[in-house]
């Protein structure tokens, strides 16, 4: 901002023709936190107008101001520099307020005061965004009149009103360290008791049965109970009308309860587990459930966490300690979390520690924490690596105290214990839709009765008196009445109707399906195929209601590594000051780090990872002399040591050297552990070739080069994120000196590196540059196109300012709480990482895992399309694609790459009219046009099957469409391969709907370099848009968007952790299981529950229709020949085994033949086995078979003395043998159980009719005239 056109006194000028540094002498800046406002006023011209400029860091001289102020030269924060513009009369008195000030319980803040003298007065307007007025401007000036405003920095921005109104105040938490009843009288703190379980002894049978009538079909159960209760209406004793309802909620009441019953358990067990808490002034055991916020606690090795706790120290030096975080996230690998060293030096006199940690409020984000500690005067910032949470276990840690900021149910592990949305499958929804059209049939036939019945009784209303069965009492008056009236009689019988015929609407289905689902996932589990014996794990079912969708899977989305890949990283070789290093030399593992150098260390990595070193690069490290290429090659090595996050840990292990050597030294024996297997392997190659991480802590790392142990200070890091796509580390070097060293992906580091062309190469070096430069980036592409994977590598010298600059900034940053923290510090690590100087890149190969290749054959030759949605560059992902037969040689690629929605645009354009071609070319293949060649019909051998097979699935209502099968297949192939920059725009809602059509008319898609959101979003795009059953498998953290998005979420346990089994419906040990999974189990389960579905419409249908039959022959009366018992059992007992027994073990074709005809997988994703049709099919059936069911055995006795209970057991007998039959007939493969289900059920149904007859009727019918 600049003010000009005020003319000022001679002095002005010269008063102003330095930059002013302002500071308070009374506040000074504490641990690099500047609380200053720098002003700049150069002159504008000769009359004496000036202008003043944002501030900028001032030179070594000193300039005084005034009398009360002090200047200093560490003003370099930009938003604490301050534009402002102006002449008063009299004085400015500018007031500032600090971070400490603000927080400090007084407030108050220093003043400082500027004398100008001036000519005039004027309105001053300050613009600069971390500035706000706390007093407004427009006070008039006397001649000793004074005005003040504020100076905010921007960590307390977020607090101005003017920033409050676009953005909402971020609430925060205070916890005071050793003082828990101060933190929860001002928060709003729960206590570290949890509860899992649902129910008390009170509250468990109100509740219970509350949950259970949320299911609308306990309520339409309980709506027809209520009903026959009324004596008009009923059709069904009251016991055996209620005994269905009560069967279910007694049933599921002792499952609850059971359930429930042994959380309770849980709970008590973990309530009361002991910790140590430091209570006047020393740590004494506590139960778990009585620790509050704000309490100091301490964990010994091998123990749970009780709480979330910030890291205030551990029995390490460094203050380092090592937490196993499988009971929170599933991984088995140790993590390291630091305490402060402002914190860990004050362990040994504990008592007098205090302090106040500001931190968000309870999340459910486990990987992300952000806080601060005020302590002493400082603000000491708190990350995810400071902080233990509730579930973790301290491993090769003595001990570590800690304060409690989350307790209880805000713990973020007790905030994640709630289950992911449940997904429902397409056949339970196609399942509600036949169910709505069933109860629109039964209100039908309901309205037929009635209507009937009002139209008969009105005929026959002079006759009533004489027919004492349609004697009624008056439910108002008790008087006798022959009838009610017209209307009257209608709606009764309409209700009556609805009583009898309940059972047409299928409640019974939803609990047998769930039982079959359990059978089906009981056996998928323990399929000795799907278990992976290498990690010991089996196949299992997470979510049990979509056992069906495995049979009707149309796109499949994959990631690639750890996915296809094994995740298992082998260092190939390096490119390292524009010379390829690749002798694949194999060290194996377990074999001396420091072979090939000139010194043998003592130090042995244990690892299972193989290393390829190069005798080139092994010379070049061993020469003494300082060549450019060794400094490089040196610092290269740095970079794969230090810039990580591998923990080095020393194992007590007696290796073979040792037992046989002679020496009195023992080896050191160091193992790596790795979050990422990417930088578990470069680390190891580092220490393969005599760079050995030792030691790693908040401050320093040690490092042993050549065999000599050197100490690098740590100064800062920024870690890796999937934004920026790196990550770099400050690092102070033995002789003092400072650099940032970074790794990263190649599209994001060499747009950072300082580029030169040959052409505009001023000087040798900048030549070399250029060369190196494009030496490099030729040998990634070259490591590419060989399939494996590349990080670039590089380095940049920092100045002694520039370094406390970058400090200060991330001292500013670190201040700030939740996602403003994460942006901030992304902004300072975009501002540092610039203008690099290039070293080199890494080759690492991840190997395809076993039965990769034939399992996308064998999917893509069922009809399924692959998908790889992977954040590897675009070479290396067709390389893949080619080694797991996702890409094949005849198939023509369509590589969309445009950084601008035009292009972008242009592009897809482009690839539609293309395809269009090869559409036409097809529609001539169909039309016989090109079939005149063999070679013009290159047909699969697998799409043309057997006649046996044929046979079969005609038989089933499968028909095969062979002449769209020869269409489908003789179309060329087309493969889509696109990035995730274009995606940007692809996605968007102009051009979302033609990349849909480009991508879905491929075979294959590959989408490299995409983000977490982009795998969602393309996910979410595919399954919308296509209606098509969707299904995504990954093994890592990034996966876990589209898992949930899919219809069908597979997490694989792999190397990353078991983020993505723990969101997953269904998880495994390898890709390749994929296979048998979809084509065998995922088969059978559909074609199962679907022929379950039908017929249980079907024999429900059947009975009712019988039912209805007979209230045709009674004058419309609500009554039945059946007995109620009879009429209960039906569903229950009578047919309820037999299609259960069938829908979990029934087989239809064998395994051997659906593995070897993928093809007959497409009868799921074409719905053959359940739809409109066959349910319309089905329900015309049961029309003739329940009047042939009931009109036979009618007419056969019309002329005997056979009483009316005795047809109906007949009608019962008849029924329950004609479905059972019926089943039995469509059963594929029989089993023992199937034939004790079925032959069984009909043996019962005699039984219990036996003992019924036995009973007199009146037992059962009460008298409710």
């Amino acid at each position: 901002m600049s003010v000009s056109g005020h003319p000022l006194l001679t002095s002005a000028p010269q008063f102003f023709s330095s930059p002013k540094h302002i500071r308070s002498p009374s506040s000074p800046a504490v641990n690099g936190g500047f609380n200053c406002i720098c002003v700049n006023a150069i002159p504008a011209s000769q009359d004496g107008s000036f202008t003043l400029q944002e501030g900028h860091p001032l030179a070594a001289n000193e300039t005084n101001v005034g009398p009360n102020t002090a200047t200093d030269n560490n003003c370099t924060s930009d938003s604490e520099k301050l534009s402002a513009a102006g002449a008063v009369d009299g004085e400015i008195s500018v007031r500032y307020a600090s971070s400490q000030s603000r927080a400090s319980p007084s407030g108050s803040s220093s003043q400082l005061d500027v004398s100008v003298p001036t000519l005039e007065r004027f309105r001053h307007e300050i613009t600069h965004p971390a500035v706000e007025l706390l007093e407004p401007w427009d006070a008039k000036f006397s001649s000793k009149g004074s005005q003040s405003f504020a100076a905010i920095p921007v960590s307390d921005i977020s607090s101005s009103p003017v920033q409050n109104e676009e953005k909402p105040k971020v609430k925060h938490r205070r916890v005071y360290i050793n003082n828990p009843l101060r933190t929860n009288d001002r928060e709003d703190i729960v206590g570290n008791k949890v509860r899992t379980s649902k129910y008390t002894w009170l509250t468990f049978l109100p509740k219970n049965l509350f949950e259970q009538f949320r299911r609308v079909a306990y309520i339409y159960f309980l709506a027809i109970v209520i009903l026959n209760q009324i004596p008009q209406l009923a059709v069904f004793g009251r016991t055996a009308s209620l005994f269905p309802l009560l069967f279910v909620l007694v049933v599921t009441a002792i499952k609850d309860g059971y359930e429930d019953w042994g959380r309770h358990r849980s709970d008590v067990i973990e309530n009361n587990r002991l910790a140590e808490v430091f209570t006047q002034g020393e740590f004494r055991p506590k139960k778990w459930k009585r620790i509050e916020v704000g309490e100091v606690v301490r964990v010994v090795a091998n123990m749970p966490v009780p709480c979330d706790m910030v890291l205030l120290g551990s029995s390490d030096p460094t203050g380092v300690a090592y937490i196993q975080t499988l009971n929170l996230d599933g991984e088995s690998n140790l993590k390291t979390r630091y305490a402060r060293q402002e914190t860990q030096s004050k362990q040994p006199d504990i008592h007098p520690l205090s302090g106040c940690v500001v931190c968000e409020p309870p999340t459910r984000n486990i990987y992300e924490f952000t806080a601060y500690l005020e302590m002493d005067g400082e603000d000491i910032p708190l990350g995810p690596s400071n902080v233990i949470l509730r579930g973790c276990e301290l491993k090769n840690t003595s001990w570590v105290v800690g304060v409690v900021v989350y307790a209880g149910k805000d713990t973020k592990v007790m905030k994640n214990s709630s289950g992911a949305q449940s997904k429902r499958s397409k056949l339970e929804t196609q399942m509600n839709n036949a169910t709505m059209w069933l109860a629109f049939f039964l209100l039908l036939i309901c309205l037929v009765g009635g209507l009937g019945m009002g139209i008969w009784v009105g005929k026959h209303q002079s006759t009533l008196d004489d027919l004492p069965y349609y004697g009624k009492r008056d439910i108002f008056t008790g008087e006798d009445v022959a009838f009610y009236n017209v209307i009257g009689e209608a709606v009764f019988a309409f209700l009556s109707f609805v009583i009898m015929f309940q059972v047409l609407i299928p409640i019974s289905l939803y609990i047998s399906m769930e039982l079959v689902r359990l059978g089906q996932s009981s056996f998928m589990s323990r399929d000795k195929e799907m278990y992976y014996s290498e990690t010991n794990t089996r196949f299992e079912c997470r979510a049990l209601n979509i056992n069906e969708d495995l049979g009707q899977i149309k796109y499949i989305f994959s990631d690639k590594t750890g996915t296809l890949t094994q995740n298992r990283m082998e260092f190939y070789g390096a490119s390292i000051d524009g010379i390829n290093y690749c002798d694949n030399v194999k060290v194996l593992n377990g074999s001396n780090p420091s072979i090939g150098l000139t010194r043998r260390s003592r130090i042995r990595i244990k690892t299972e990872q193989v290393v390829n070193l190069d005798s080139k690069l092994l010379c070049l490290l061993q020469n003494d002399s300082e060549l450019l290429e060794k400094n490089i090659a040196h610092e290269f090595f740095l970079v794969l040591a230090i810039c990580n996050t591998v923990v080095p840990i020393k194992v007590d292990e007696e290796t073979p050297d040792a037992r046989d050597s002679s020496s009195s030294e023992k080896p050191i024996v160091i193992e790596y552990q790795a979050e990422s297997p990417d930088e578990q392997a470069l680390v190891t190659a580092a220490a393969f070739y005599g760079y050995i991480l030792l030691e790693r802590s908040t401050r320093h790392v040690l490092i042993e080069v050549q065999g000599v142990v050197q100490r690098y200070d740590l100064l800062g890091i920024h870690e890796f994120d999937s934004v920026r796509k790196r990550m770099s580390v400050v690092i102070r070097f033995p002789d003092r000196s400072i650099k940032v060293l970074l790794k990263g992906a190649d599209t994001a580091v060499l747009d950072l590196v300082t580029k030169y062309t040959v052409f505009a190469a001023t000087s040798a070096a900048e030549r070399r540059s250029a060369s190196v430069l494009s030496s490099t980036i030729s040998h990634i592409e070259d490591y590419a196109k060989a399939g494996l994977r590349t990080l670039v590598l590089a380095s940049k010298q920092l100045s002694e300012a520039d370094y406390y600059d970058w400090e200060s900034r991330v001292a500013q940053s670190n201040t700030a709480l939740g996602s403003n923290r994460v942006i901030l510090l992304r902004k300072v690590a975009e501002s540092l990482e610039r203008d690099l100087d290039l070293l080199g890149a890494t080759a690492v190969e991840d190997k395809l895992q076993d039965g990769v290749p034939e399992t996308i054959a064998a999917l893509r030759e069922a009809g399924m399309k692959v998908w790889v949605l992977t954040g590897d560059k675009q070479e290396t992902a067709i390389s893949i694609g080619f080694a797991c037969n996702l890409l094949t040689h005849d198939m023509e690629q369509i590589i969309i790459n445009a950084s601008t929605a035009s292009g972008c645009r242009d592009e897809i354009s482009r690839a539609m009219a293309h395809i269009q071609k090869h559409k036409d070319l097809s529609t001539q293949v169909c039309n016989g046009k090109l079939l005149e060649s063999p070679q013009s019909s290159p047909l699969s051998s697998t799409a043309i099957l057997s006649t046996s097979l044929k046979a079969h699935l005609h038989t089933n209502g499968r028909k095969i469409q062979e002449n769209s099968t020869l269409c489908s297949d003789s179309s060329p192939s087309l493969a889509l391969i696109i990035d995730g920059n274009t995606l940007l725009h692809a996605l968007s809602e102009e051009l979302e709907q033609k990349f849909f059509e480009v991508a879905t008319a491929c075979k294959a898609v590959i989408c490299c370099r995409v983000a977490p959101s982009q795998k969602s979003n393309i996910v979410s795009l595919v399954k919308e848009k296509a209606q098509e059953m969707t299904l995504a498998i990954g093994d890592g953290a990034n996966d876990v968007p589209m898992l949930q998005k899919a219809h069908v979420g597979i997490g694989l346990s792999g190397q990353e952790g078991r983020q993505a089994v723990m969101s997953s419906d269904f998880s495994m040990g390898q890709f390749k299981f994929l296979s048998k999974l979809l084509l065998v189990h995922g088969h059978w389960n559909y074609q199962r529950l679907s022929y379950m579905v039908l017929y249980n419409l079907y024999r429900n249908a059947v009975f009712v229709m019988m039912l209805f039959w007979f209230i045709l022959q009674t004058a419309f009366s609500a009554s039945s020949a059946i007995f109620d018992w009879n009429l209960m059992f039906y569903s229950l007992i009578y047919t309820s085994v037999p299609t259960i027994v069938v829908g979990i073990f029934d087989k239809d074709l064998s395994q051997k033949t659906l593995l070897s005809h993928p093809p007959l997988y497409g009868a799921g994703q074409k719905d053959e086995s359940y739809n409109n049709r066959l349910f319309w099919i089905t329900m015309l059936d049961t029309l003739w078979q329940s009047l042939v069911l009931f009109y036979v055995p009618l007419y056969t006795y019309q002329v005997s003395t056979i009483d009316i209970w005795s047809i109906g057991s007949l009608w019962t007998i008849a029924v329950v043998i004609l479905v059972n039959l019926h089943l039995a007939m469509d059963v594929q493969h029989w089993m023992w159980i199937t034939h004790l289900a079925i032959w069984g059920s009909i043996a019962s149904t005699f039984g219990c009719l036996l003992i019924l007859d036995s009973i007199k009727q009146e037992t059962f019918l009460p008298h409710y005239g």
